[in-house]
């Protein structure tokens, strides 16, 4: 008997061992390289890496933070803060997340989805009438902006929303006929929005064209914004309020706003721009001038589920662990693994988006890019490895398979922003050591 229960024990322990999603769900703690099956010695190669990247002028500086098993065996910040003094960049500061708000707006939904407030396949309309008898742009003249249109083959639904499949477009960095009928009807990206409030800028949203038929490509929009607005609807709270309460204070991200306040401003990270002679300088407006980078500090009460947020590198990676492990995080669970599961596979079948690593091998879930079995020929992410970032130079990525997540945050705009990215995946990688 004994020894058929040490046999028991041992098997039960090598199950757990290769299968870290079925352990205890994992809080992040700070430990060795080894602890999360890296090599010190190899995971140095990164420090060599961020480092250059300064030297070379490719980036005033980055924070990168790697967690594997709950364990956090990176996180750094190389390079400076302000280009005058060279004061250091600090790996607590506060960052202009943008898109990555996205992923949060997705949580959100997948909640109140949970509590039954929709179904996935509901269409728009049904809580914003304003998206009844959509219509799809037909042509376009650009000389004066007027357009034809043909009916909408079916609705808009959430879950179009969710995918990006809905033909909605994004203003200022779409198509130049998303921008300008956009433009004309003051639809904006949703970030530094004063003078506006979001149901007005989301019903007038609602009577414009479709850029294609629902459900028929994939192609990065607005959705997030209308969803944003959508838990208002469902929840009775503003976005900023169901963000604060449902999810970061349960979760204990206490460095994550719409509205920064004022004793945190210094942390506020500053954005750089590099110019043609290669120079690196701050910036104080980004977008032809329009958007003040001070946004975070200045009151909004327009949430744009869809950019609006600043955080820092470990909120994010408790957001992100919480995904890993299933939808719970010390204690608190916001979703169900279902659920989660839901989000992080293929929901757009033969779909393929058109931005992206490698974009046409890969898919895309709910608010995620899905690195697909043929797509991880392309890179050390295995299949199944969910991602995706924001405008000013955030991003990250969660690979299940390897149980680990990792974030990699700039806030800067120039030409080897792509190259640095390129060489930091597989810096990571490499340096795993079991």
């Amino acid at each position: 008997m004994n020894r058929f229960v040490i046999t028991l024990f041992t098997l039960l322990a090598f199950f757990i061992r290769t299968n870290p999603g079925y352990a205890q769900l994992k809080v992040l703690t700070q430990a060795a390289p080894a602890a999360g099956g890296f090599s010190a010695t190899r995971l140095a190669r990164l420090d060599s890496g961020m480092s250059d990247w300064v030297k070379k002028n490719w980036v005033n500086g980055s924070v990168a933070l790697i967690a594997r098993h709950g364990k956090i065996v990176y996180y750094k910040a190389y390079g400076y803060n302000d280009a005058d003094t060279k004061a250091p960049l600090d790996k607590t500061g506060i960052f202009r997340i943008a898109s990555q708000t996205k992923a949060i707006t997705t949580v959100a939904v997948m909640m109140l989805w949970e509590e039954g407030k929709f179904a996935l396949d509901d269409p728009v309309s049904k809580f914003i009438p304003s998206f009844a008898h959509e219509k799809v742009l037909d042509s376009f003249n650009a000389r004066d902006t007027t357009y034809t249109t043909v009916p909408a083959k079916r609705p808009v639904t959430i879950r179009d929303l969710l995918t990006h499949t809905s033909g909605i477009g994004y203003p200022a960095i779409g198509t130049a006929e998303e921008n300008a009928i956009y433009a004309k009807n003051q639809v904006t990206g949703g970030v530094g929005v004063k003078d506006q409030t979001l149901s007005d800028a989301m019903t007038r949203l609602g009577s414009l064209p479709l850029f294609f038929q629902p459900g028929e490509k994939w192609m990065y929009g607005l959705n997030m914004d209308v969803l944003g607005y959508l838990v208002e609807k469902w929840s009775g709270m503003t976005l900023e309020d169901f963000f604060t309460r449902k999810i970061f204070k349960p979760l204990g991200m206490k460095d994550t706003y719409f509205n920064l306040p004022k004793e945190k401003g210094s942390r506020l990270v500053n954005f750089f721009d590099q110019d043609s002679t290669g120079v690196i300088k701050k910036q104080d407006k980004t977008f032809s001038g329009l958007l003040d980078m001070n946004f975070p500090l200045q009151k909004t009460g327009y949430f744009s589920g869809g950019g609006g947020l600043c955080s820092t590198i470990y909120d994010y990676a408790i957001f992100l662990q919480m995904l890993l492990n299933g939808g719970e995080y010390n204690g608190v669970r916001l979703l169900s693994h279902n659920t989660v599961r839901l989000m992080t596979i293929n929901q757009i079948g033969d779909l393929s988006p058109n931005i992206g690593e490698n974009a046409s091998s890969n898919k895309f879930g709910f608010g995620f890019f899905i690195i697909s079995e043929n797509g991880s020929r392309l890179t050390p992410s295995q299949a199944g490895t969910y991602s995706w970032g924001g405008v000013f130079s955030t991003s990250y990525f969660v690979d299940p398979k390897e149980d680990m997540i990792v974030l990699l945050y700039q806030q800067m705009w120039g030409p080897h922003i792509g190259e640095a990215d390129r060489t930091f995946k597989p810096l990571v990688y490499q340096a795993i050591n079991d």
